[in-house]
């Protein structure tokens, strides 16, 4: 039974878990959908009530019946490497890919409806209420004297991209950024705003769960830092063992999403309280693993080796 991996050529997270399953002697297909089509292909057949499918990469070919569990950890947009790309050859070649895959009894890492809703910050907020998570006060709003009197009540806010990365080459990164108390709030309606209660840090978590295990690392933020992705704080970041409460709530979070994997990212205050920022269903730890030593690599090859219960 074999691995699918779906994932960009470079990816150093993916190559980490491939380097594990490689020494287990577990059988891989490492497929970037963007080559798809030109040096991926597939094909699949619905006849008679019976269902055959085939993916091919490199000279290798993958029968959809030999497959035993399959990462979405980074794959590129389908047909984004094509040689005369367009929307519509995406759209095409993303419904076949995982329409196909779809069809299959393997299991995912992650599933990709799950995947993709996952994505939502407004679902994310909410989710982590309903998980027991403490979660600053939060607000994603248009209107602009909405967003004054937020900034009003809670003094110190800091403001953030609601989608993430925006969509540009090269990819850029949007900081969280501390509001100061006589901003001019008229932008607000250009655009829908994400404003939260700044949580003034001591430390920064990364949370890496995987299937029932979870990864818990710590790194000394500096004073009044506002975004622990930037700046260097001289310090490392070190295993640090999971509260109870955040345990449990993890593993509602993860129930209630359907995820097999998430990356949580918390804010450490003075009071040692954990404030849930957000979580990235596809987030990395390979910079974890490597200062760490945390075994995440070989948790996803634990995961991912196991077949699906028919």
């Amino acid at each position: 039974m074999t691995v699918l991996i779906l994932t960009c050529e470079q990816d150093v997270t993916a190559d980490m878990v491939v380097a594990v399953l490689h020494e287990r002697g577990v059988p891989l297909v490492r497929f970037d959908p963007g080559d798809l089509p030109g040096e991926g292909a597939l094909s699949a057949e619905y006849v008679r009530g019976e269902f055959r499918g085939y993916l091919s990469t490199g000279g290798r070919v993958v029968s959809m019946d030999g497959l035993r569990s399959i990462w979405m950890r980074r794959p590129s947009r389908p047909a984004a490497h094509a040689a005369e790309p367009s929307e519509w050859l995406s759209a095409e070649s993303e419904q076949a890919l995982y329409g196909m895959l779809d069809c299959t009894a393997a299991r995912w890492m992650n599933e990709p409806g799950a995947a993709a809703r996952a994505r939502l910050k407004p679902w994310q907020l909410r989710l982590a209420h309903r998980s027991g998570f403490p979660v600053p006060a939060t607000i994603i709003t248009t209107y602009p004297q909405i967003a004054r009197q937020f900034a009003e009540q809670y003094r110190q806010v800091v403001v953030k991209a609601v989608s993430g990365k925006p969509p540009s080459d090269p990819p850029m990164v949007l900081p969280t950024t501390l509001v100061p108390p006589d901003a001019d709030f008229a932008g607000v309606a250009a655009g829908p705003t994400l404003l939260q209660r700044y949580v003034d840090r001591r430390a920064d978590i990364r949370l890496t769960s995987v299937g029932d295990e979870s990864f818990a690392a710590r790194k000394v933020s500096e004073p009044g830092q506002v975004d622990g992705r930037f700046g260097d704080t001289g310090h490392l970041w070190e295993p640090v063992d999971v509260p109870a409460g955040i345990a449990r709530a993890v593993a509602t979070y993860k129930k209630l999403s359907g995820l097999a994997y998430g990356a949580f990212d918390f804010a450490e205050d003075s009071q040692g309280t954990w404030w849930f920022l957000e979580c990235n269903q596809g987030g990395q730890f390979g910079f974890v693993q490597l200062q760490t030593e945390q075994p995440i690599a070989e948790a996803v090859a634990d995961w991912l080796s196991v077949t699906a219960a028919a």
